[in-house]
């Protein structure tokens, strides 16, 4: 007997039934040690590995652990779907187990491609890859651990969605979620891991669960470009199934103007996010601050060239509120000495407006906000600068962003403003100075 769905997570059922597609592979290939940057790629059946090298493709920060899910959802199959930035011939997948308290138990897991665009569980006929871990099917994630998949021949097209799923047979500890998705994933009832149809995920859901990342195999990239940030960077605000993030913009101008370096992008946004402390509510670890997480969701991040931070509103606008606009810098300024040591390149972004949002208390806060910008614009923080403040505030009005890229929370950009954000970092920028 398999348990209810999750309480909180929304369904649809359908009537057709599921299909199971044959799994077809066209090369033996190896590896899956948790490995970053530069490391072994795939090899086919005459022992060679293709030209190219392994550069980030998507990536989501585990933020905590899900809500009522104290033993796992075991007997459920996960499908999460999640957008590529850039191409590649060969992938490999990373599951998190960080906010588990018991080894979690993956049964089976599988990689495609999704039928179509905007959160369809059903697979593109042909593309249905069983990942394996050091070449078994099953594997243990240890609790506060993750591990990442061998590689997989798959033929991974940028700007396109993947389906990864995953079953856990018995219970385990919390699950490990990114819960604003911005994107529909899915459950079934079962083992359905291998299914190329999607008829038997009729739960439907907003969350991503496991899955922090996926890397490609590929010659179209020089590396990756990991976008650090808060609920702005996550995109909380943006079209759900339409990937109109600013990080996702940027990819797509990366991938299409002429000369524009050409990286993988990372968005490591997760909302709620302060560059000093983290959640001090009843669980400390669940949404660890900038500085405890940036070595896990930037410096281990595959193939990381340039880091892009935008963050320091939370630190002003969340309580306890931090009114000393030095101790913020102070804070970036760490993440950029400690990007620095891995030979990174950061850009950082200027504190858009917020007067209007809810709760703000703008002859406290304001003065903040803008003692952060000077020194942001100043020098001596970032390698370079990127103005959001400028791109978005209304000019009338430069406490406050202008009407046309509000979301309406006086707070959040809508889709437009997400553009224009992406629109204003300089491409030159991303490309000197960047380590080799």
């Amino acid at each position: 007997m398999t348990r209810p769905l999750p309480r909180g997570t929304a369904y649809t059922l359908s009537a057709a039934l599921a299909a199971v597609l044959i799994l077809v592979s066209t090369a033996v290939l190896l590896g899956g040690a948790r490995q970053h940057g530069r490391s072994r790629g795939p090899v086919d059946e005459t022992g060679q590995s293709p030209a190219g090298d392994w550069v980030g493709t998507w990536a989501a920060a585990p933020a905590f652990a899900e809500p009522n899910t104290a033993h796992g959802l075991p007997g459920f199959s996960i499908r999460d779907v999640v957008h590529t930035s850039v191409g590649g011939s060969a992938a490999r997948v990373e599951l998190s187990n960080l906010f588990g308290n018991r080894p979690l138990a993956i049964g089976d897991a599988s990689l495609a491609v999704a039928a179509g665009r905007g959160g369809t569980a059903a697979a593109a006929p042909g593309s249905m890859r069983r990942l394996t871990f050091g070449g078994q099917r099953s594997v243990t994630v240890q609790a506060g651990r993750s591990v990442l998949s061998d590689p997989v021949p798959l033929t991974v097209r940028p700007a396109t969605d993947l389906l990864v799923s995953l079953y856990s047979p018995v219970p385990s500890g919390p699950v490990t979620l990114h819960p604003h998705a911005r994107q529909i994933s899915y459950l079934a009832r079962g083992e359905h891991t291998l299914d190329g149809g999607g008829a038997a995920y009729t739960g439907r859901t907003s969350y991503w669960r496991y899955v922090t990342g996926v890397d490609v195999w590929t010659t179209q990239a020089q590396g990756t470009l990991v976008a650090f940030g808060d609920s702005l960077t996550d995109g909380v605000t943006s079209t759900p199934g339409a990937d109109h993030r600013w990080p996702d913009f940027l990819a797509d101008r990366l991938r299409r103007e002429p000369g524009a370096p050409r990286y993988g992008v990372l968005n490591e946004g997760i909302s709620g996010n302060r560059v000093l402390l983290g959640n001090r509510g009843r669980t400390p670890q669940n949404n660890p601050s900038g500085l405890d997480r940036f070595d896990r969701d930037v410096l281990r991040r595959t193939g990381v060239r340039v880091v892009l931070v935008d963050l320091g509103i939370n630190d002003i606008l969340r309580m306890p509120r931090q009114l000393d606009a030095q101790r913020i810098v102070a804070g970036l300024r760490q993440l950029t000495a400690r990007a620095h040591q891995r030979g990174l390149r950061v850009l950082g972004a200027t504190l858009m407006p917020f007067g209007g949002h809810w709760g703000v208390v703008a002859d406290r806060q304001e003065p903040v906000r803008l003692a952060v910008n000077e020194q942001i614009r100043s020098g001596g923080v970032f390698d370079a600068v990127v103005d959001f403040d400028r791109a978005l505030r209304d000019p009338a009005d430069p406490q406050r962003l202008l009407s046309a890229y509000d979301s309406g929370d006086h707070l959040h950009p809508n889709d437009a403003g997400y553009r224009v954000m992406a629109r204003s970092v300089d491409l030159a920028a991303l490309r000197t100075g960047v380590a080799g």
